[in-house]
């Protein structure tokens, strides 16, 4: 598809516009989580295993990822793997760390509830062309860096 004539936009404009964004996911993040019943903080960790396929993440990592201390993160993944989510499988190299696997049925049953959001904004993504895409991809690579970079600087609780 060809990019079509798109409106000027202030940056404070965007800034606005993902503001709006962030906040209206949250609110769905918060929906979805109560559907699976998950907190928040665990259906947010149970994705980032989702996203890790089979480079099966540790639990230190994860808390990195997460932002919370590696003894919170035994909490998460107790909470999860009591209820169906994860399963702990013993780290090949190293025998004092686990490593975190999605169960199959689990990532289904959530899988079934974001799609068609997903299906949504692939729709979407079809009214800009290529270029505009890879704008938006970049964009949104590199904010997510600056976020995780904010985060890390000033998000740790002291």
């Amino acid at each position: 598809m060809h990019a079509k004539p798109r409106p000027p936009a202030t940056p404070e404009q965007a800034l606005w516009a993902m503001d709006r964004l962030i906040a209206t996911h949250l609110v769905g993040q918060h929906r979805i989580a109560q559907q699976v019943n998950l907190n928040v903080t665990d259906l947010t960790c149970f994705g980032f295993v989702i996203a890790a396929g089979d480079d099966l993440p540790t639990a230190g990592e994860l808390a990195e990822r997460v932002h919370v201390t590696t003894g919170a993160m035994t909490g998460i993944l107790n909470r999860l793997e009591r209820a169906g989510y994860i399963t702990r499988r013993p780290d090949p190299t190293d025998r004092r760390r686990v490593r975190v696997a999605a169960r199959p049925d689990a990532v289904a049953r959530v899988r079934e509830i974001y799609e068609p959001h997903y299906a949504r904004l692939t729709a979407l993504f079809a009214d800009y062309g290529p270029d505009e895409i890879a704008v938006l991809s970049d964009w949104f690579t590199r904010a997510d860096a600056l976020a995780a970079d904010y985060l890390e600087e000033h998000g740790r609780t002291k």
